[in-house]
């Protein structure tokens, strides 16, 4: 017999039962989360990002660390610098003494030797060109064979020929005498010497040993960032990116770059055609003009840590969250396939 709800009321115990409230607040909670999950999923835009890692370095390749090497072979004399030292442009750094005192004396005394012999064989060939004149009057006239015209000539040549060598042995040891000069070790720029590695008189340098490891100053600072090679199709000069330096208080949201705090801006500089020896790919990060400005040294020094995200297109939150399960790539827009995608930023094409 089937039953009846009208009949519910003849069971007592049975209607005094109820739903309680905080169950069917519950479910309504869950009803409504689980609709504004969904909302927020389809609506709400989110920003892909390619994160990757990398330090602060030097744009030009003079201004980053580099070695400062002797010039000359022998013992260093004197030091006028310390570890931490500021050195100015042309500043002394150390001296080196020569092992042989008088080699710089007898290499002059080589010169003026040779200067003698090239002015001596001068004169000489004057001689014999003036005599190729005369032999070369008497030949015309038939009063002499051509036989002493030619020999006359070839002596001509011959003194030439020796004044060549002599100008390249003067050539030479004036190479020889300025470098021998050159004893005193100069900062090449405005900077600070980081670490002192040459010895004292009790040791022997070689010419381009190095002496100490020099830091230029005020250098145009670039990041260098290695992201994935899956992303690196999408990236092209130009791209904005969101930079973290290493000590620097920050809160990133990766998908809100708006809501970010403590960020610094950047734009794409230049990317290596070829992967790094890590298997990722380097990307160069300048400072974006109009944007925050990074901070200066001793704040942010030369090889500090830097984590970025690179600025990609904008997508639903859903969308991200089914690419992040699935491990898929980042959004490939319009122009990525037929190699159209950058050609505004960086000049190609007839873009404007």
């Amino acid at each position: 017999m089937p039953f009846r709800t009208d009949h519910i009321s003849h069971f007592k115990t049975l209607a005094s039962i109820a739903v309680p409230r905080p169950a069917r607040a519950l479910a309504w909670i869950l009803l409504l989360g689980m609709a504004g999950s969904i909302a927020f999923l389809l609506l709400v835009p989110w920003v892909q990002t390619s994160t990757g890692t990398g330090t602060v370095i030097a744009l030009d390749p003079r201004d980053r660390v580099q070695n400062v090497t002797a010039l000359v072979p022998g013992r260093v004399e004197q030091w006028f610098v310390t570890d931490g030292s500021r050195v100015r442009k042309g500043d002394p750094i150390a001296r080196i003494s020569d092992n042989d005192p008088g080699l710089i004396s007898r290499l002059r005394a080589e010169r003026a030797q040779a200067d003698a012999e090239i002015a001596a064989t001068r004169r000489a060939m004057g001689v014999a060109q003036r005599d190729v004149g005369r032999m070369g009057q008497l030949y015309s006239e038939g009063l002499s064979p051509r036989r002493d015209l030619e020999l006359a000539q070839i002596k001509v040549e011959d003194y030439g020929a020796k004044v060549a060598k002599g100008l390249a042995d003067r050539n030479r040891l004036d190479i020889d005498i300025s470098r021998q000069s050159v004893q005193i070790v100069r900062a090449p720029r405005n900077g600070r010497i980081l670490r002192i590695l040459g010895g004292d008189t009790a040791t022997m340098v070689k010419e381009g040993e190095i002496l100490a490891t020099f830091a230029p100053e005020e250098a145009v600072r670039v990041v260098e960032l290695y992201v994935d090679g899956r992303d690196v199709p999408l990236i092209y000069p130009g791209r904005p990116v969101r930079l973290e330096f290493e000590g620097w208080p920050a809160i990133q949201f990766s998908g809100w770059p708006s809501v970010a705090m403590g960020m610094f801006d950047g734009q794409v500089r230049a990317i290596d055609v070829s992967a790094s020896s890590n298997g990722l790919f380097r990307i160069l990060v300048e400072q974006r003009r109009g944007g925050r400005p990074w901070p200066k040294e001793p704040f942010v020094r030369l090889g500090a840590k830097v984590r970025g995200w690179v600025m990609m297109d904008t997508v639903t939150s859903g969308y991200e969250l089914w690419r992040l399960l699935n491990d898929f790539p980042l959004q490939y827009p319009a122009g990525a396939i037929d190699g159209t995608l950058g050609k505004a930023a960086t000049g190609d094409g007839n873009a404007k």
